[in-house]
């Protein structure tokens, strides 16, 4: 079963929704929402980690998050806490949340392998190469990647984090390039096989906004990655990190549907003898 990881970003600068869910009771309403709405974890990050993007200290992203990841947690809302510092992935763990989503994979913050390895929570580690703004140089990105997040997971298997829990993401859009992206996404099954699963973060991004009119805006970009999210579904992804989740929980239901449709083998039942079956009716 993929999982839906449901975005609530409270920060300022965030590239489709900085700003909106500024305010801890407002930002608690909607992670209840989100996950009414099917989210199986609300993610809930603090620093925004777009282009040009400024470092926040790390004192300020638990002042933003902590109240947010208690009050959900409060509700039995299932919380992962998306940061790269393990003061605050520690503190947020403290109040309630289940999960530590990092970008950095680690290399961030020396401290954040020894928690969760200690922790014994699902760790989602990116691939990362030192955030978005790092130069996109590659021989081969599917080789290249793979390779890299190889070496990050036995990095991390030395420091004691379970193997079942570790989750890989090759960091769509950090140090990509839009053909990066898609080549990434192309070949997800050999990703899915690294860890205890693959993670896609592909929800708005910049390579998903080439597909529709320049002037359009960032929620449009929620029909292409719901389709997105079938298809790393259908590829045996672990989860899928979106903004809109109710329309990637219909294209899981949609998928499931499918999958159960081409998995069964019962037999349709006989018609009686010289009877012959209408379109019409076997359609309804």
């Amino acid at each position: 079963m993929t999982r839906l990881l449901g975005i609530l970003n409270v920060t300022p600068d965030s590239f489709s929704d900085g700003g909106v869910w500024g305010d801890t009771q407002a930002a608690i309403d909607r992670g209840v929402e989100l996950h009414e709405l099917g989210a199986d974890y609300v993610d809930v990050g603090g620093e925004s980690t777009r282009p040009g993007a400024e470092p926040v200290d790390p004192e300020e992203e638990r002042r933003r998050v902590l109240p947010v990841v208690a009050g959900l947690a409060d509700r039995r809302v299932p919380v992962s806490i998306d940061t790269m510092h393990a003061d605050v992935a520690r503190a947020a763990l403290d109040v309630g949340a289940r999960l530590v989503n990092d970008v950095s994979g680690g290399l961030a913050d020396s401290a954040m392998a020894p928690l969760i390895a200690s922790a014994g929570v699902p760790y989602i580690a990116m691939h990362w190469r030192g955030g978005a703004d790092a130069a996109p140089q590659y021989r081969d990105v599917v080789a290249d990647v793979k390779a890299e997040l190889k070496t990050r997971v036995a990095e991390l298997l030395i420091f004691g984090v379970d193997p079942a829990k570790l989750i890989v993401d090759p960091g769509l859009g950090f140090a990509k390039k839009n053909v990066h992206n898609w080549a990434l996404l192309g070949h997800l099954e050999e990703f899915a096989r690294l860890g205890g699963g693959v993670l896609i973060g592909a929800s708005r991004k910049r390579f998903v906004g080439k597909l529709l009119p320049p002037d359009a805006p960032f929620e449009d970009r929620d029909a292409p990655t719901a389709i997105i999210t079938a298809l790393a579904a259908r590829s045996g992804a672990w989860g899928v990190r979106v903004h809109d989740v109710a329309a990637s929980r219909q294209a899981l239901d949609v998928w499931e549907r499918w999958r159960h449709g081409a998995e069964s083998t019962r037999e349709p039942a006989a018609l009686p003898v010289g009877a012959t079956e209408s379109v019409f009716e076997s359609a309804t």
